[in-house]
């Protein structure tokens, strides 16, 4: 089972740490995607600082985002589970998992703008980079990953299940078609009064408390029909649709934060 989280927008940056070293990342096969991203994005932050701040929506207030990116090939790293904060992590909170649990960090992977795919235990720094910015000589960021996030997560997911909850941004980064059959999709809904609604907060704090609950009991289901299974037995409410071309859809439904 390979589950799919999109990045956080806030990032935690270390003071101190081993640099970056793109040779001892996962997926090595994406390391050239990686080098021509980074290349572009610390090339514009220190030539042209203004238009990088504009292009990239760094506030003026927040210097300190843009001298992320100016300074990513020498920039201290942590794994990519502390540095990714916010409302899903905040909720999946790695560091209090029980040791069998943290053993199965390994099922899941955080689609990157600038490293394409990472697992948790990746050592990477901090960057600002959202998913729908375009970079000089690069492009569309999402466009530069669909053309190489395919054969990796192929191969990470194997003949397994793959749990995409990724927001819409990231999934431009790749379409699951191609693994359709063995997709789950998830879609989180807020219940009050017999009315259903997504919200933003519900959507992002569920979906970390999901994969929490997997990795702490331990189950590896290979179907959508055994993740719903497996997430009820967990004593979420879980609705399953009908396959589609992106995989099936699971609604989990909750009436409390």
């Amino acid at each position: 089972m390979l589950i799919l989280l999109p990045p956080s927008e806030g990032k935690y940056a270390p003071r101190r740490g081993a640099a970056l070293a793109l040779d001892g990342l996962s997926n090595p096969g994406l390391t050239s995607a990686r080098s021509a991203m980074i290349d572009a994005l610390v090339d514009w932050c220190t030539s042209d600082p203004e238009a990088a701040t504009n292009g990239l929506a760094i506030p003026k207030t927040q210097p300190e985002l843009l001298a992320l990116n100016a300074s990513l090939g020498n920039a201290a790293t942590a794994r990519a589970e502390r540095i990714y904060t916010g409302v899903v992590y905040d909720n999946l909170s790695t560091q209090t998992l029980t040791a069998a649990a943290r053993r199965r960090l390994g099922r899941v992977a955080v689609t990157s703008s600038v490293f394409g795919l990472v697992t948790l235990s990746d050592r990477i720094p901090a960057y600002r980079l959202s998913g729908d910015a375009s970079l000089p000589g690069i492009g569309p960021v999402a466009a530069h990953w669909r053309t190489h996030l395919g054969e990796a997560i192929t191969a990470s997911v194997g003949s397994g299940l793959l749990v995409d909850l990724r927001s819409g941004t990231y999934q431009n980064f790749w379409r699951t078609e191609p693994l359709a059959r063995q997709t789950a999709t998830v879609r989180v809904l807020h219940e009050v009064d017999g009315v259903r609604k997504v919200v933003s907060h519900f959507n992002k704090a569920t979906k970390g408390r999901l994969v929490r609950a997997l990795l702490e009991d331990g189950a590896n289901p290979r179907t959508p029909a055994k993740l719903a299974e497996a997430w009820r037995d967990l004593g979420w409410t879980v609705e399953i649709g009908d396959p589609g071309r992106s995989g099936t859809q699971l609604d989990v439904i909750v009436t409390e934060i």
